[in-house]
């Protein structure tokens, strides 16, 4: 016994973790949002989309303090090429190209993000309150969106822009009259995974309305999904408005979008193709710059991803 006492402390060696390496660890963890940034940074077409995205956003908005001239104004300057006044040179009405093509980044994009808002709110709240009912509400909710698929979308659009007259608001309607069908789609497919959980079953358990549970519980959880879902919606609506403008259905003169530009640009192709040539490269880049940040959302957003 007297030779137990004497053992010295310093003869053990602690198995496993300490509680120093403990906090170590603790400090380490990181949330949910960063380990999705970080794995998202990590995607550099990703990171290239949402910096064009950015430099685009912020030439929109600061355009009127970039350049002298007003989209409008006739400078006396025919078709002229790029040059040191008029970096994209000038159109057939003598109007500064580069001015107009940032002033068209602008309805271009308020389209597109508006379109976007307008199916993201429809699509949750017809998807979430369809999965979380079921039964004959889900099936009559989802025959009326079959219904609304089954149509043309581009058809559908045409035809209504025809009878509400060309214009900003009447191209946003037109764009999210059945825009949102693919939205509630997803949300629903969300839904009907979300709902048997253990924490929404005693949430329902308790009393919870249906609103409370699409708003502390569904949507929350669907989030990434209806993110990743909105960024895609995105550069669809951008491209559609600018086919619509393309073909005479968009803005009208003298205001401008980059489908109208284009459109305009096409009948001078063989005289002044910078026309065309300048609209249709920030079309194209901007629906990639999208494309890209969803693609890079959604692979950093799936579980099955996460380490």
């Amino acid at each position: 016994m007297a030779d137990i006492k004497k053992i010295s402390p310093e003869k053990f060696t602690v198995v496993g973790v300490d509680d120093n390496k403990n906090d170590q660890l603790a400090d380490k963890s990181v949330s949910f949002w960063k380990e999705v940034w970080v794995r998202f940074s990590h995607n550099k077409l990703a990171v290239v989309g949402m910096i064009i995205i950015g430099i685009v956003a912020l030439m929109a908005i600061f355009v009127p303090w970039l350049s002298p001239y007003k989209y409008d104004e006739i400078l006396g300057r025919f078709n002229e090429a790029p040059n040191g006044s008029n970096w994209f040179g000038t159109d057939d009405l003598g109007r500064d190209v580069f001015t107009r093509v940032w002033y068209g980044a602008r309805i271009s994009l308020f389209i597109g993000l508006a379109a976007a808002f307008i199916d993201l709110i429809i699509g949750v709240a017809w998807g979430s309150i369809a999965g979380l009912s079921g039964g004959k509400v889900d099936d009559i909710m989802m025959r009326i969106a079959d219904v609304l698929t089954a149509v043309p979308y581009l058809l559908v659009v045409i035809i209504l822009l025809v009878v509400l007259q060309p214009g900003l608001v009447p191209m946003i309607i037109a764009l999210s009259i059945t825009g949102w069908v693919n939205m509630a789609r997803i949300v629903r497919g969300e839904v009907l995974t979300i709902k048997n959980q253990e924490y929404v079953l005693a949430a329902r358990t308790l009393g919870a309305r249906t609103g409370h549970l699409i708003m502390r519980h569904l949507v929350p959880n669907a989030l990434g999904a209806i993110i990743v879902t909105m960024t895609l919606t995105i550069p669809s609506a951008i491209f559609t408005e600018s086919f619509l403008s393309y073909i005479g259905l968009g803005v009208p003169q003298p205001k401008a979008s980059w489908g109208t530009m284009a459109s305009d640009g096409n009948n001078a192709l063989d005289t002044a193709p910078w026309r065309l040539i300048f609209p249709a490269i920030f079309i194209s880049l901007t629906i990639f710059a999208f494309n890209a940040v969803g693609d890079g959302l959604r692979d950093a957003l799936d579980p099955k991803l996460r380490k």
